[in-house]
């Protein structure tokens, strides 16, 4: 993919597939590395699940044969010197999943973030019920949102996935990364 954002959105598009309310998207940037966590309450993976979905050509879906979003993320941190990590849980109680991936900036094979607030955007749009936690820190500064208090806010009347709710929370994300250093 040609932005870290696309591989984002693909990777939270499982978490939400597989039954989450509330998803978390961390980044967290030195001037070295990037390290992209995304977790979620889903119903989780199985020892087995987890060690095949590194595999491209094991996927849960039934349009295709083939499953590219974690391979590719792990192919493209690992070109950087970096790695990806899964923990996953499929237990009746405790259930979810982490998948954690590092990459390191300076690398000459290292992807552009892209247009992170457009993905966010799109994912809560797609995905207006689940409680989604943004976070991208770097050094003092951070950009957050969390749309669980987004809600209390605006109470039961009024959709996420609104034209005016979305186009607020971009607004409010493009004007958090404008004092971002």
């Amino acid at each position: 993919m040609k932005e870290l954002s696309l591989n984002i959105l693909d990777i939270a598009q499982n978490s939400v597939k597989a039954g989450a309310t509330l998803i978390n998207i961390d980044l967290t940037e030195t001037d070295e590395t990037l390290e992209i966590a995304i977790k979620d309450n889903g119903c989780g993976m199985t020892q087995e699940q987890v060690r095949s979905v590194m595999d491209p050509f094991f996927t849960t879906r039934t349009t295709r044969n083939v499953g590219l979003g974690v391979p590719l993320l792990k192919m493209e941190a690992e070109q950087t010197g970096g790695s990806v990590s899964i923990d996953s849980s499929a237990g009746a109680d405790d259930h979810g999943t982490v998948i954690k991936a590092l990459f390191y900036k300076n690398h000459i094979d290292f992807i552009p973030l892209g247009d992170i607030v457009s993905t966010v955007a799109a994912l809560i749009q797609g995905a207006p019920d689940i409680d989604w936690v943004f976070t991208h820190k770097k050094g003092e500064s951070s950009v957050e949102l969390d749309t669980a208090e987004i809600r209390t806010v605006l109470g039961d009347d009024v959709r996420l996935d609104e034209y005016e709710v979305i186009k607020w929370i971009e607004e409010y994300l493009r004007d958090g990364y404008d004092s971002f250093t």
